[in-house]
């Protein structure tokens, strides 16, 4: 069993998004990332068969990628790996991603 305070992971960084791996698996990755306004997670994908959510946790942005819409505290984004994602951020973003399988 493990156990994550979200409210804990907290670090930004000025010159790009912070990332921290919470958990890794064979069966599911847990990563955050913390962005200031203006940074951005660039568009991208990934070929294995596995599906990818974006959970917003704070602020505002954007997704990017094949979904594009406006991104808020509460919002999630899932999708399959494959399709190009991403996510800028308008206002200091608290972003947790969740990869199930793992790549």
């Amino acid at each position: 069993m493990e156990f994550i305070d979200l409210n804990k992971v907290d670090k930004f960084t000025a010159d790009k998004p912070h990332r921290e791996l919470l958990y890794d698996s064979p069966n599911l990755r847990v990563l955050a990332f913390n962005l200031e306004p203006g940074q951005e997670l660039p568009v991208h994908s990934h070929s294995p068969d596995s599906d990818v959510a974006l959970i917003i946790l704070e602020g505002e942005g954007e997704f990017t990628g094949a979904h594009e819409m406006p991104a808020k505290a509460g919002q999630t984004q899932i999708m399959p790996v494959a399709e190009p994602h991403g996510v800028k951020a308008h206002t200091r973003l608290r972003l947790l991603v969740i990869i199930a399988p793992t790549l």
